[in-house]
């Protein structure tokens, strides 16, 4: 592997590390330990604490260049080898695994005893603890929470190589309940995983995925809003749409904020509402694409016919998106289900709805990034979606994810960093207006060291007192996390 002046570690021909690399983030460690189980976690921990060397670990590699770069790193602590299912009670619907068993792999192990784990690996290889540690949860997040409110136990060892347990094999133990929430999303910031157990899931008798096609934005909200507001109990509500074409001639008719906006309040009197103080985006809209199509009295429907129809000869099905409705039990149940969440998508305005048995092939993926390009993650509440979409298209970026509840992933085309950065507090103030944030979650180095990939956060100084509670040394993941935690 050809090392990387630029970023002073190792690295393949898109600049960014390969999985396996004894690189984090563009910054290389000097050793890499591998542990065979809990025990020898410890004992390298304690080591690590004694020479005072920094230490990141990785599960599968597959988002270790998610977050800040860590401000030192002399050893990365591989946790591959703890890779054992411990226990699976499938009686009581408990799953006690080690934290580097892949994602996959448990879930083919419980589909044998026709159960599951509601959580969607985002890319293969992905690892409990790596998925745990970064908080997330893909299409399942709708049907069963984010990930945290599955973990009903966890067993870490502290940095200074202290082993610690909370929770147990059961919902009702809940001592020490609230530290494996405290966990997801950290970083491995605070601790280091090496055991988790999680309530699960039956699998479902049947599925169906409903799948209504879109071009552009303007159908996104009534179309969520349709089957999210009915008495259907979807599984998952997924948007998939890719980013706007960049030739002029062809955005000119796709729907844009503030006409998309004025077609749905002048369709049926419905907005994106507001939380906050912000006022709106300045301008009447009247001389946008939407507006001129809402004078000439064009519905949704009719309107994202004549957007496919002009577009068509010069955008593939690959520029086509889609919202997506999962539903799932009994296959006379899901049929049924299946069939009203057809009716409903068409009345919203959907010109095509198919059912099909099978997901589609983007389905619980992260949107591709190439090189220079930067993956974001959106949230904010349903009420804003409009809002955070049209800002997020009128930005050039590609969207996937749980709309429903609120999480979207967005890549930001190649850009220079300074761009990236408007575009970035761009949509840090449309996610803050609907109580949401937008972080970037994996980028090129330039845009790294140009923006802080966190933003803001009100409750910084709270995680301040925990990291010195649990890593006071900062040897832990040290900058890897918001506020240089």
């Amino acid at each position: 592997m050809p090392a990387n002046a630029a970023n002073g570690g190792w690295a393949d021909a898109t600049g960014r590390a390969p999985v396996g690399a004894p690189v984090v983030a563009g910054v290389p460690a000097a050793l890499v330990a591998r542990p065979a189980d809990a025990a020898q976690v410890a004992d390298v921990l304690r080591v690590a604490a004694a020479y005072h060397l920094a230490v990141v670990a990785r599960g599968g590699g597959t988002r270790l260049d998610w977050g800040t770069p860590p401000s030192r790193l002399d050893l990365i602590l591989d946790l591959s080898g703890l890779d054992r299912i411990i226990d699976h009670a499938a009686g009581d619907l408990v799953l006690v695994a080690e934290a580097g068993a892949r994602l996959a792999d448990v879930q083919r192990h419980l589909a044998v005893a026709g159960q599951r784990l509601a959580v969607d690996a985002p890319t293969p290889g992905a690892t409990l603890g790596g998925t745990v540690a970064t908080g997330h949860s893909g299409p399942s997040r709708l049907l069963a929470g984010p990930i945290k409110d599955q973990i009903i136990g966890i067993s870490v060892v502290r940095p200074d190589g202290t082993p610690a347990i909370s929770g147990g094999r059961v919902v009702k133990n809940v001592a020490g309940y609230d530290l494996g929430r405290l966990m997801c999303g950290s970083y491995g910031t605070l601790a280091v995983f090496t055991r988790l157990i999680f309530r699960l899931r039956p699998l479902p008798a049947a599925r169906a995925f409903i799948t209504a096609p879109i071009l552009g934005p303007s159908l996104v909200t009534p179309l969520i809003e349709a089957i999210a507001g009915a008495q259907l109990a979807p599984s998952a509500i997924e948007l998939d749409l890719p980013a706007p074409p960049r030739d002029p001639d062809l955005r000119r008719d796709a729907a844009g904020p503030a006409g998309s906006d004025r077609i749905h309040r002048s369709g049926d009197g419905s907005g994106p509402a507001t939380s906050g103080g912000f006022s709106s985006v300045p301008g009447d809209g009247s001389d946008q694409p939407g507006a001129r199509s809402a004078a000439r009295g064009e519905t949704g429907k009719t309107r994202e016919a004549r957007e496919t129809r002009e577009a068509g000869g010069n955008c593939s099905i690959s520029g086509v998106g889609a919202v997506v409705v999962l539903v799932e039990g009994p296959a006379a149940g899901v049929a049924g289900r299946a069939a009203a969440v057809r009716e409903l998508l068409q009345k919203a305005g959907a010109e095509e709805v198919h059912v099909r048995a099978e997901a589609p092939a983007w389905w619980a993926a992260l949107p591709a990034t190439g090189s220079g390009e930067t993956l974001l993650r959106l949230t904010f509440v349903r009420s804003g979606l409009l809002d955070v979409v049209s800002a997020a298209r009128d930005e050039g970026a590609a969207l996937r994810g749980a709309a429903a509840a609120g999480v979207l992933t967005a890549v930001l085309p190649h850009a220079s960093p300074e761009r990236v950065a408007v575009a970035l507090a761009r949509l840090r103030v449309v996610c803050a207006r609907h109580g949401g944030a937008a972080i970037v979650l994996d980028a090129p180095p330039a845009v790294r060291a140009t923006v802080d990939m966190w933003g803001p956060v009100p409750a910084l100084d709270l995680m301040r007192r925990v990291k010195d509670q649990f890593d006071p040394d900062r040897r832990l993941s040290p900058g890897r996390f918001v506020g240089g935690l």
